[in-house]
């Protein structure tokens, strides 16, 4: 099963985290990114992810196994939405699971943070004013 996806369609949590369920896992760590209404002052209306699927998704899948070894974990796991999104709607998803909380809570942090990095997904925010940006990666 790939560990890195990109999705067109909306994001459910509850099937997500089954993907981390492992007798040996004693904690699993989520982390949800949500579209927000604003940015550096300005009111957001939505925005819109785009990528190079190829390229993001061998990338996401180099993340995901460097940290499979690097926090020894049982089972991690990220999706990021493509296309338009609303306000409140789910953009990503990272969960690991591990024998104990604190590798799962590391690990957690680390894919997000290498995720909005090193993977080619690109934002443009669309503002209440009609104007839009092109957001720099990570942001």
């Amino acid at each position: 099963m790939k560990r890195f996806a990109l999705s067109a369609g909306p994001l459910d949590a509850i099937v997500l985290r089954q993907r981390l369920l492992d007798p040996a896992a004693g904690a699993c760590a989520s982390f949800e990114g949500w579209v927000r209404d604003h940015h550096q002052g300005r009111r957001v209306a939505g925005l819109r992810y785009e990528a190079y699927p190829e390229l993001a998704e061998r990338e996401g899948e180099a993340i995901l196994a460097e940290a499979m070894t690097r926090f020894d974990l049982i089972a991690a796991t990220c999706v990021h939405r493509l296309g338009d999104l609303a306000i409140g709607d789910l953009a990503v998803w990272v969960g690991a699971s591990a024998a104990h909380r604190g590798p799962a809570f590391d690990a957690c942090r680390w894919i997000i943070d290498e995720v909005k990095s090193r993977v080619p997904i690109w934002k443009r925010e669309h503002y209440a004013d009609g104007d839009a940006a092109w957001l720099h990666p990570g942001a």
